[in-house]
């Protein structure tokens, strides 16, 4: 661990509860190697805490910005001064950063993380029909993000559908040349199929879809990190699909959380 002095810039990951996070030990590594001086510390924060802590922060001039998981994404939208396009379509945030003056700047980062973890493999999603099964902030995010990156057609499917309705509709409020659709749990007709539930991390767990459905030409991709083969992943690798684990979006996030978070381009930032 680099030494930490008066000259440090201090950034924070906010989370109840904390014991599993993993952010800080990967965004730490990164500004080793980038010779950045700053660093992240977790940070308990139960969610009637959340209010008190942000407004002390705003008064630490050392202070840059932190991560925010859960369960406070959607509490710390009104508790920025200003908002990125994407958290405002979303509703949520899980990054914040200080500005000089001490206002809060609040982004969404989970759908940017994914597209470049795409990329970083050399999927391109431009051009492409997806189907995204999820409709929770994960994929709230990712469906933005995907619609940003260019995909030719998107189809959302959601156990509670209503969830995947208002999803459309804000899609197709933000993105109205892009076709949007409710579909069910027939994967089949898109370029790639993206799981962004939380099923597949626990053993046991439901198929997000109907796996028997996915042809050889898809490309199946996941958010879950761990494991890192999920039993959709299995199942689409074992239908001659390719795969694309969740470990990409947390590399490419972290690299872009810290950019943000520092108000730095994320060349700058060692992948």
């Amino acid at each position: 661990m680099p030494q930490i002095t008066g000259k440090t810039r201090m950034l924070a990951i906010l989370a109840d509860p904390i014991h599993h996070v993993k952010t800080p030990q990967r965004i730490n590594a990164l500004f080793e190697d980038a010779g950045i001086d700053a660093v992240m510390v977790p940070l308990h924060v139960p969610a009637d805490g959340l209010a008190a802590t942000l407004a002390g922060l705003r008064r630490v001039a050392s202070f840059d910005g932190c991560v925010v998981t859960v369960p406070h994404k959607q509490a710390a939208v009104p508790l920025c001064d200003e908002l990125s396009d994407a958290a405002r379509q979303v509703g949520a945030v899980n990054v914040i950063r200080r500005l000089a003056d001490g206002r809060l700047r609040g982004d969404i980062l989970d759908g940017t993380g994914f597209v470049a973890g795409l990329r970083s493999a050399g999927i391109e999603p431009a051009g492409r029909s997806v189907y995204l099964a999820g409709a929770g902030g994960a994929a709230n995010a990712i469906a933005f993000a995907l619609a940003a990156a260019g995909v030719a057609r998107l189809t959302l499917h959601n156990r509670t559908r209503d969830k995947a309705q208002a999803l459309a509709d804000g899609l197709r409020l933000a993105f109205p040349a892009l076709p949007v659709q409710v579909g069910s749990t027939d994967p089949s007709g898109h370029d790639m199929v993206v799981n962004a539930t939380s099923l597949g991390l626990r053993p046991g767990d439901a198929l997000p879809l109907d796996a028997g459905l996915l042809h050889p030409s898809q490309t199946v991709a996941e958010i879950i990190m761990e494991p890192a083969e999920t039993a959709l992943l299995q199942a689409a690798g074992a239908r001659g699909c390719r795969v694309h684990p969740g470990l990409p979006m947390l590399v490419e996030q972290v690299r872009w959380m810290a950019a943000f978070l520092l108000d730095r381009p994320v060349g700058d930032i060692a992948a």
